[in-house]
């Protein structure tokens, strides 16, 4: 009897603990499945420029509460969008890093709006020894004559345009690889007016790029260098004006024709109406 009543209690214990275990499991299944979120990530290195698609993306269950704004849940919505910024694998895609929609791949989707893009040529000093890489800022520099009538007419150089984004170099756009490449051509991203200048810059002389902080974002205008300023010479003064000629002033004499006296001999008095004269012999 005794044996009895201990199995039976045995067995209300196993039940009890059975129902206690799948509840907590249930309750457990609820709450994980209510703080997490499927987030679509990069499958594989992203450049920037480059179009989606469903092998480039998958889904992974993130943390409900630190989900970043403008995440997509739907890797379908993410067909043909172009990253504007390269993406490391397992990085959350997000509308910030996309170009608008039916954008199309290539370097034209990484340009900002209101921006141009305009490639110089370069060497390995005026691209700075190849340093000079995508994501990088620059100032441009040009050496050119000066056009003026001053006595120290020469060479001059000026820094024309400030914190220019460099694009791409060469064909290289990616801003990943941080190696110096010694290039011929550099893409810089610049406003239509920028644009203007810099095209007249390397038409009158040559160019230089300076490479400069990214966090340094002061304007510093410069009045150039020349070969004066170089020297630490005091800039010569610029000639004097030619004066204008004075004007002549002519001096009109008026002269009286005085007659000459007349000849002693015979002289006879001739009368014609109010007109009279003298006739001598």
């Amino acid at each position: 009897m005794k044996n009895t009543r201990a199995i039976l209690m045995l067995l209300i214990a196993l039940v009890a603990g059975a129902a206690a275990v799948v509840s907590a499991s249930r309750w457990l299944l609820q709450q994980s499945s209510s703080s997490v979120k499927q987030v679509v990530v990069a499958a594989n290195d992203l450049d920037l420029g480059q179009p989606l698609n469903g092998s480039q993306l998958k889904l992974v269950s993130w943390p409900a509460g630190s989900v970043p704004p403008g995440a997509f849940e739907d890797p379908k919505t993410l067909d043909g969008r172009v990253v504007r910024t390269s993406l490391q694998r397992g990085e959350p895609i997000i509308d910030a890093k996309l170009a608008p929609v039916g954008t199309k791949g290539g370097l034209s989707a990484v340009i900002n709006d209101g921006k141009r893009a305009i490639t110089v040529r370069v060497n390995d000093v005026v691209g700075v020894a190849g340093f000079a890489l995508p994501g990088n800022y620059v100032d441009v520099i040009v050496n050119t004559n000066e056009d003026t009538k001053s006595a120290q007419n020469g060479s001059i150089s000026k820094i024309v345009l400030e914190k220019i984004l460099v694009l791409a170099v060469a064909q290289q756009v990616s801003r990943d690889d941080t190696q110096p490449k010694v290039v011929n051509a550099v893409t810089l991203e610049v406003s239509p007016d920028q644009a203007e200048k810099l095209d007249v810059a390397r038409s009158v002389g040559t160019l230089s790029l300076v490479l400069r902080n990214q966090m340094d974002v002061a304007d510093i205008n410069t009045g150039g260098a020349t070969k004066h300023t170089l020297l630490g010479k005091a800039e010569l003064p610029a000639p004097a004006p030619l004066a204008a000629p004075a004007p002549v002033t002519r001096t009109v004499v008026k002269t009286r024709t005085v007659a000459a006296a007349p000849r002693a001999g015979n002289c006879v008095g001739v009368l014609a109406g109010i007109q009279g004269s003298l006739e001598c012999f």
